[in-house]
């Protein structure tokens, strides 16, 4: 087997005009690896893929050499909800995403794991993993996994600790068909330090006790704006927020992580220029290796 050598870094980018399209504007931006949506976010249903852009999407991956790609699921999905009919139109939702990823052939769908809406944190991790059983029923021998991302906290989110996730891992049938996002905004806004040696070793060893570090499968790349523990979830550019460029300096010199993917979340105008920006202050952190 081979050990992975590169930091794979890359962005989030738009399927604006077809899914192939996020690929040019990837290499446009200087990405090794880029993340997508599916489908349009802010709707409950979009369209099939059409098999040109199926074709279309494969080609241009292996025309940039962009890899791997993988897939954001739409805020819209609440899979904590107590709220019947939205719990529904989630489980729908995301089962007709898992199945554009599949069709894409892409690893990992990250999902936002939801909100309890005041019905209290046990409640809500019973209906996530319910809805993960019921998606896993409907879509048997599916390649692609749930990528379940640490949040903020804010509001009634869940998926701000690492125990919470775990125990939505634990209380699903197939585990092994989920994998874990790490979100550094969240991440420190939920109270985890990234910003010293003795507080980013710290968070990574609570990781790997809880969850296991081969559970782990992508990375956000995100500065934010508010501070540690706040349970405040805003996105900030690259060394402009209460992280700091030391988080990044630390996480990208991590050699565990190399290979994986790690994709930015920031604003961006349609010249790309703050991926481009971002992207070259993220490698001017990286040490070369010995």
């Amino acid at each position: 087997m081979t050990l992975p050598t590169r930091v794979l870094l890359g962005a989030h980018q738009s399927i604006a005009g077809g899914v192939e399209k996020a690929l040019a504007r990837g290499q446009e931006a200087g990405c090794d690896t880029i993340q997508i949506f599916v489908k349009s976010p802010n709707r409950w249903q979009s369209k099939p893929l059409a098999e040109e852009n199926i074709t279309a999407f494969k080609q241009a991956m292996l025309d940039t050499g962009i890899a791997p790609v993988f897939a954001h699921a739409p805020y819209l999905l609440n899979l904590a909800t107590p709220d019947e009919q939205l719990w529904l139109k989630s489980l729908e939702a995301l089962t007709d995403d898992l199945e554009r990823c599949e069709q894409l052939e892409l690893p990992g769908l990250v999902v936002h794991p939801g909100s309890h809406m005041g019905s209290g944190e046990e409640m809500g991790l019973a209906r996530i993993a319910a809805a993960l059983d019921e998606v896993h029923r409907r879509l048997p021998g599916y390649e692609v996994q749930v990528w379940l991302e640490t949040t903020a906290g804010q509001g009634d989110h869940l998926g701000y600790t690492f125990d919470q996730l775990q125990a939505m891992i634990a209380a699903v049938r197939d585990p092994e068909r989920l994998g874990i996002c790490f979100d550094t905004a969240h991440a420190f806004a939920a109270g985890y330090e990234l910003r010293t040696q003795e507080g980013y070793a710290a968070t990574w060893r609570e990781f790997d006790r809880v969850l296991g570090l081969q559970r782990l499968k992508a990375i956000h790349l995100n500065d934010s704006k508010k501070e540690l523990g706040s349970r405040v979830d805003r996105h900030e550019q690259i060394g402009q927020g209460l992280l700091g460029l030391e988080a990044f300096r630390l996480l990208l010199n991590d050699r565990r992580f190399l290979g994986l993917p790690m994709t930015l979340e920031t604003e961006k105008g349609p010249d790309l220029a703050e991926d481009k920006e971002n992207l070259a202050i993220l490698r001017s952190l990286i040490s070369s290796p010995a």
